[in-house]
């Protein structure tokens, strides 16, 4: 076999394993609902049921910073933060973007609205119309059929004027 015989196989191998690999609707479908389950959670103020899908191993940064691994700190800071300053609020998470980095990597761009805070951290600003808008950025992969969230890095958005620039 002659190198443009075996190069033009060895394409055709690599394009069919890419489109057997690639992401699926059901993928797009498992992601959306591990989003919609947690904003479900935060809502109920079930901090259990927020870290349901978070890997035992993943990476937490929360808004002001504060970084920590695996799913019990994930559990506990969500605990405190439920049962104090955003007791019976309010998120509304939508994805803005989804990108499959491999068929079994994802990263999930996340719009949060928290609105009906007992407060907010110091430093932080609610927006005109009195929620803190946060970005939130999923990395999730895929083990054994199951989705699960990595890392989960929440950034707060400070508020804009009209025009887009910051107050």
């Amino acid at each position: 076999m002659g190198f443009r015989a075996r190069y033009l196989a060895l394409s055709v191998l690599s394009t069919c394993y890419l489109l057997a690999s690639a992401q699926t609707p059901q993928d797009r479908t498992a992601i959306q609902a591990i989003v919609s389950d947690e904003q479900e959670a935060w809502n109920r103020g079930d901090a259990k049921a927020f870290s349901v899908h978070f890997a035992a191993d993943g990476s937490f940064t929360n808004v002001v910073g504060m970084q920590t691994y695996g799913v019990a700190p994930f559990q506990k800071q969500h605990a405190y933060i439920l049962s104090t300053i955003y007791k019976g609020s309010h998120n509304e998470f939508t994805i803005s973007k989804l990108r499959f980095i491999r068929p079994d990597v994802a990263i999930a761009d996340v719009d949060s609205v928290l609105s009906k805070t007992v407060s907010v951290p110091p430093g932080l600003a609610l927006w005109p119309d009195g929620a803190l808008h946060t970005k939130l950025q999923l990395v999730l992969s895929k083990e054994n059929g199951i989705w699960q969230i990595d890392a989960f890095h929440n950034v707060a958005a400070a508020p804009t004027q009209p025009g887009g620039h910051p107050m």
